[in-house]
Order: C-alpha cells, then sequence, then structure tokens
C-alpha cells in the first residue's frame, strides 16, 4: 500500500482520532509469520540477563519488556482492494533506577548480549539524569508474581482468519452500500496483536497475549442536483476481542430509531442502514439553535466522556507533568483534597476499569507488572480519585499503583495512560424509548463526530453523526448542523437520567495520543443511553 493511500483511509470516520500509521511499526511479514510464537522459556532466559547485567551495574530496580507487535490493516473502496498491510515489531525494552533516577534503554537485537548491553546502557542513562535530578524516584510497593499468564479471551485469532475472507467481506460491504443509494463507500479491518512479555527485579515474569480488532466504514451521498453531499460512519466500535467480533448473533442487535450493536457487530446491516441513512440527511432540516434536553447514545457519548472525563482525571495532567495532545487539567488536587467537589449530579458514577472484558484496555497486568483493576474516579457525583502509576501514588497517598502504566512499543518508556473510563448505567429499569418519552424539546444523538476542547478539558462542543428532533416525547425528524457547547462541570451536573444495565454499551479509540514523543494507546468507554438538560445547541452551517 502507498503511504498517501493509507493515510486517506485511516482517516476515513475516525471522528479525528485517527488510526496509526503502520509505516510506523517496522517490518512487513507474511501474514502467516503472524501465526509464530516465542517459547515463554527463552523470553525468561533473555529477561535475566537484562536484570542480572542492570544490578551489576548498579540498579536498585529494573524491568524489561519484550514485545512482539503485530498489525494487519485491509482496507477497500468501492469495487477494489486499496491495500493490505501486515507488520511486524520485535524488541526489548529496559528501565532502571540508578541513584533515584530512571534510565531507560532499547535494542531490536534480541539476544542475550544484545539485552544485557541494552542495561548496561539504560544504567548509563540514570546515572547521567540524576545529577541533575533534584528528588528520587519514590515507587509505590509492589510484590512478585512469579511466572504467570493472561491472554484476551477470544474465540477467533483475527490473524488466523485469511486475507481473503475479509476482502470478500469488505467488498460485498462496499456493494451494499453502492445498491442503497451511497456514492461512496470506503471500508476497512485493523486487527493488533501484542505479545508482551514483562519480567522485573520484583519477582514477576508476566506472560501476556493481547488482540484488539476494528472494522469499519464510511458511506458518501451525493445529491448531483444540489450538490450537496451527507456521510455516516460505521456505528461499530473497536474492541478487545477476536474475529469471532464479526459473526453478530439475534441478541446482539439492539433494535430502535438505528440498529446498535452489543457484543458483536453486523457489518453488512450496518451498512445498509448507512447508506439510507445518509441519503436522508440530505433533506434532513437544520437545527435551530437554542435550548434543548439531549438523549445521548453510548455510540456519542463515549468520546465526551474520552475528552471530558478520562483526559482531566489523569495524574500527571492534574500536576502539570503532562500536557501534550490534551493540555492539562481543571480537576485540581485541592478539588479532590475537598472531599465535596461536584464533579455531576447524583446519578454520575464515573469508574476507572483495566479488567472489563471485550474492552480496548482489558490487559490481565500493566506494563511495570501491577495486577489490573476497577476503581471510583467520580462518585455519586463527587470526584474521589485519579489515575496513576508507581511513581505517582504516593502523591495522593495511595499505597498501590492504580496499573495505568503503558508503552505503545517495546521501544517506548512506559508511563501513564488513560484506563477504560465508563458511566455506569442506572439502577432502575428505563428503556431509551421511555427516556424519550418524557423528553418535551431536544434532540436524541447517536454516533461520534468533530469535538472542540480546552487545554483544561472545561469548555467543549461536541458534534455527531445522527440527529433526531424530539417534541412531546416523540420523534419528529432528522437534523443537520447540530453541535452542543458546555463545560464539563455544568454538563454532567445536567444528566437527569440514565438507562439501565440492558443499554450499556462500549465505545472507544483504537488511537488515543500522549507524550513526546508520542505514543498511541487503545481504550474503551461505557455507558448507557444518558439523558442531560437545558443544554446549549448551536448551528455549525456554514453560510456563503
Amino acid at each position: 500500500m502507498k503511504r498517501k493511500d493509507f493515510l486517506y483511509l485511516s482517516g476515513m470516520g475516525m471522528s479525528a482520532l485517527l488510526l496509526p500509521d503502520l509505516s510506523a511499526y517496522a517490518n512487513p511479514i507474511d501474514p502467516l509469520q503472524a501465526l509464530d510464537r516465542v517459547d515463554p522459556k527463552i523470553k525468561k532466559e533473555l529477561a535475566d540477563a537484562a536484570l542480572n547485567a542492570a544490578k551489576s551495574k548498579g540498579a536498585t530496580y529494573a524491568d524489561v519488556r519484550i514485545g512482539r507487535y503485530l498489525n494487519q490493516f485491509v482496507a477497500t473502496r468501492e469495487k477494489r482492494v486499496q491495500g493490505v498491510a501486515n507488520t511486524e515489531s520485535y524488541g526489548v525494552g529496559i528501565r532502571v533506577i540508578v541513584n533515584g533516577c530512571w534510565g531507560f534503554a532499547a535494542t531490536n537485537k534480541v539476544t542475550k548480549d544484545g539485552i544485557a548491553k541494552a542495561a548496561e546502557q539504560a544504567v548509563a542513562v540514570a546515572k547521567a539524569n540524576a545529577k541533575i535530578q533534584g528528588e528520587p524516584v519514590q515507587l509505590a510497593p509492589q510484590k512478585g508474581y512469579g511466572e504467570v499468564s493472561w491472554k484476551t479471551p477470544i474465540e477467533i485469532n483475527a490473524f488466523e482468519v485469511p486475507v481473503k475472507e475479509k476482502v470478500d467481506l469488505l467488498l460485498n460491504v462496499n456493494d451494499i452500500a453502492m445498491q442503497n443509494g451511497a456514492s461512496f463507500v470506503n471500508s476497512a479491518i485493523f486487527a493488533v496483536n501484542e505479545q508482551k512479555y514483562f519480567a522485573s527485579t520484583d519477582g514477576s515474569y508476566i506472560d501476556q497475549d493481547v488482540h484488539r480488532i476494528y472494522p469499519t466504514f464510511n458511506v458518501t451521498r451525493i445529491d448531483r442536483t444540489s450538490g450537496q453531499f451527507k456521510t455516516r460512519n460505521s456505528l461499530s466500535s473497536p474492541m478487545g476481542k477476536g474475529y469471532e467480533y464479526m459473526h453478530a448473533r439475534p441478541e446482539d442487535k439492539v433494535s430502535g430509531i438505528v440498529t446498535r450493536y452489543k457484543g458483536r457487530y453486523d457489518m453488512l446491516e450496518d451498512v445498509k442502514e448507512a447508506a439510507k441513512v445518509a441519503s436522508e440527511k440530505i433533506t434532513a432540516k437544520s437545527v435551530e439553535p437554542g435550548k434543548y434536553d439531549l438523549v445521548l447514545d453510548p455510540s456519542h457519548l463515549w468520546l465526551t466522556i474520552h475528552e471530558s472525563v478520562g483526559h482531566p482525571t489523569e495524574l500527571d495532567r492534574v500536576l502539570g507533568y503532562e500536557a501534550n495532545y490534551a493540555g492539562t487539567s481543571f480537576l485540581t488536587l485541592d478539588k479532590w483534597q475537598s472531599k465535596n467537589f461536584k464533579f455531576g449530579s447524583d446519578k454520575v458514577n464515573l469508574v476507572a476499569d483495566k479488567t472489563q472484558v471485550g474492552s480496548l484496555g482489558a490487559v490481565g497486568y500493566d506494563d511495570e507488572g501491577v495486577k489490573c483493576k476497577k476503581w471510583d474516579l467520580i462518585k455519586d457525583g463527587v470526584l474521589v480519585n485519579y489515575q496513576t502509576i508507581r511513581d505517582q501514588a504516593h502523591i495522593i497517598g495511595e499505597k498501590e499503583s492504580q496499573g495505568c502504566c503503558y508503552a505503545q512499543g517495546w521501544d517506548d518508556v512506559q508511563f501513564q495512560r488513560m484506563p477504560n473510563v465508563s458511566l455506569q448505567p442506572g439502577k432502575n429499569k428505563l428503556s431509551v424509548d421511555d427516556m424519550i418519552k418524557n423528553v418535551e424539546k431536544g434532540i436524541y444523538i447517536v454516533g461520534d463526530g468533530s469535538f472542540s476542547i480546552d487545554q483544561q478539558r472545561y469548555n467543549f462542543q461536541f458534534g455527531g453523526q445522527i440527529f433526531y428532533e424530539i417534541k412531546q416525547g416523540k420523534i419528529v425528524g432528522m437534523l443537520n448542523d447540530v453541535a452542543y457547547q458546555a463545560n464539563t462541570q455544568e454538563f454532567w451536573n445536567s444528566c437527569t437520567d440514565i438507562c439501565d444495565e440492558s443499554d450499556y454499551r462500549l465505545g472507544g479509540s483504537f488511537n488515543d495520543g500522549k507524550g513526546q514523543p508520542s505514543q498511541s494507546s487503545a481504550v474503551s468507554h461505557g455507558s448507557a443511553t444518558t439523558r442531560f438538560n437545558g443544554v446549549n445547541v448551536i448551528n455549525t452551517a456554514r453560510k456563503i
């Protein structure tokens, strides 16, 4: 695949969160090579070579990550295949503490000698850094787990599925779109397998096999008479699952004004509906600005959670240590210390969870050997905690890390990354239809769109994909040019109702950027359909 074609395809329908450029992921490989495995016994011997070398040179702590990162991207447009890419990146990253300071080095020479030399280099880096660092690193205690393993609970390894089967599916998707009125259509399947081995001087040897998949498409409908065009992207979510995600069952479909998917995904049915919706959007009326009650589907709300909750509860942003991509945070320590900062209404309970089955962020252990867990960030509307890693925990009085450390690849140093952050469903039985029945003047929003948010994650504006006007408890038609504006605290305090667990679904990002040099990570955000009252809606149409 040519680079310009990949960049074009990776940008389609990603709602400003682009798929990563595979050219940064090292070597092209034959798809069958992705099925090869490295024996954990060999990994342990290599890891010990690194740990022993680091300790012999003066390290008081060391960890080693042996990583094999596999990526496959299959992309099509209308009746042709745009490209198929299969890549592998394999190497070792070593992190040490010497004289109270961090040092890091990496190598793609995966031999005992190569790894030992990298460990020595990490020690040298730490010693150099120690000459200018003021305060020593304070690591939260962490027990060793011995030899353990964890694997994403998949049924079908996406890398075992022939590329031809994926191409045939995508071309079928495109054909259905064109038959139902689409003028253009792009479709793609992106699969990831991270084979990660972690070892540390704490006594852990952790072998993990992480799988993720993302099917997506973008449909465009052009009205030749008026010259207008409208699009609709897939309502799929990237998931921490295998290829079984592509095999939808009847119970995976959530019927309604728009068909949504819970558990598994029907790409063929979704694209058929998408082509028809894109046509309907051509004649939909433009929204009248004003105050509306918003009914937000999980396929939309995940992005608002990501930007207005996920990022501002990252402790490094709160402390001002990190500002790249997403800025710092308005959730300063004094708000947490007060124990009564009203982030949202009493309905709002937001949790961080690195263990949620099927989520993008689900792993057994993070990239510094901490066993992952679930904890509260916002409880009954009140800010109660942040996201931390081992060298941050003491700052907020935590006795252990929350397992939020992650590195994009073996040659990247691990640092604090967002876990899955989700809004808990309502406790009382409430369907989407019942929620809409109680809305006099509102808008029902499905799918994510463009957004803007300030550098403290406070003032924001969000668009979407599909907008339906609600009048006196009924859907009366489709709208265009909708975006809502609020500040984070005002918005979450306007939350009045949340549907029950039967409507709970995951959305997420395959590529959440952070850091300098930049790294990306995958993260999910769950919710049920949620109502927010009296939110300011603007008209985004450009007048020429």
